[in-house]
């Protein structure tokens, strides 16, 4: 398994949740990159205002650093990396290779989940920004897609079997 592990989505689709129980299960550290951001970002986000590129490509350096950081002994990441553009950044900035895997579900659950949130930055009324700028993985990409329709536990256990089938 590489040590470099990217859980990524648009919110609600159980990045950080699903990634704290893979990451405990493999022994590898556990990074959020929601925590990350600057105040900046934080504030546009909590006042409901989608981030651009401008905003994301320092944060998704820092990001690649932090996970670079701790490759040796294994880093599962939730991070959103929308678009391939962002994923390419990651890689080169990171400097060695990223396993991805796309938790991807329909609109509707992803509300429902987001509704059931509560005390962070990201509001449930960017969905719709985060899911027009997902850019879905093109033939050649190593990006694996996951579906979130099971359990908690049963989506920790796709993304291991994932993981392990290579």
């Amino acid at each position: 398994m590489p040590p470099l592990i990217f859980l990524i989505g648009v919110a609600g689709c159980g990045k950080t949740t699903i990634g704290r129980e893979v990451a405990e299960h493999l022994g590898y550290a556990f990074i959020d990159a929601d925590d990350l951001h600057p105040p900046e970002n934080v504030a546009k986000m909590a006042g409901g205002t989608p981030l651009t590129d401008d905003d994301r490509w320092p944060w998704l350096t820092a990001v690649a650093t932090a996970a670079a950081a701790g490759a040796e002994g294994g880093v599962v990441c939730a991070c959103s990396a929308l678009k391939r553009s962002y994923r390419r950044h990651l890689v080169a900035q990171a400097g060695r290779p990223i396993r991805f895997v796309l938790l991807h579900g329909p609109r509707d659950l992803l509300e429902q989940r987001l509704g059931h949130r509560y005390g962070h930055f990201m509001k449930p009324v960017m969905l719709d920004s985060q899911l027009a700028t997902l850019e879905m993985p093109e033939p050649g990409e190593h990006v694996t897609v996951l579906g979130i329709d099971g359990s908690v536990a049963d989506n920790t256990q796709r993304v291991l079997a994932a993981l392990a089938d290579g």
